[in-house]
């Protein structure tokens, strides 16, 4: 089992279903990685973990978002736009992990600036195994200093 814990990034998981969200983080263990995963559960709490006063430099460097485009509140379009155009998070790497698979919905979200985007199949053997894939690419990741 390999770790990325040697070079250590927090994963921002933006994702409001529990159960994918559990499913998710059992997964990307499974696999390894081993680094801080911070749940936010809409995009109220995402915003305000990036632009709020509590947001420096130093808390966001080193991490990587794992972004759902359908959430209750402000949708992970906005986020995303919002964290791609404001100087002090742009250089997060943002993989969009979503049930949609509309080509527009893929478009826009590179457009946009998204680094990678998955679409989470529907039954639970192939999830888990997509977050598995996912998880032994984030064992290898490097993640650039944002400060």
């Amino acid at each position: 089992m390999i770790s990325t814990y040697t070079e250590p990034f927090s994963v921002v998981l933006i994702e409001d279903d529990e159960g994918h969200a559990s499913l998710i983080n059992r997964n990307l263990q499974r696999v390894g990685v081993l680094n801080p995963i911070k749940r936010l559960k809409d995009g109220t709490e995402a915003i305000a973990y990036f632009f709020g006063a509590g947001a420096t430099p130093e808390h966001l460097d080193r991490s990587v978002v794992v972004l759902d485009l359908n959430l209750p509140d402000i949708d992970g379009f906005e986020i995303l736009r919002r964290l791609k155009t404001d100087d002090s998070t742009k250089r997060i790497p943002v993989i969009v992990l979503t049930t949609t698979d509309h080509p527009k919905d893929i478009d826009r979200c590179y457009a946009l600036g998204c680094n990678a985007f998955m679409t989470k199949p529907v039954g639970y053997e192939d999830f888990s195994e997509a977050i598995r894939k996912l998880g032994l690419m984030l064992t290898i990741v490097r993640v650039p200093h944002i400060k």
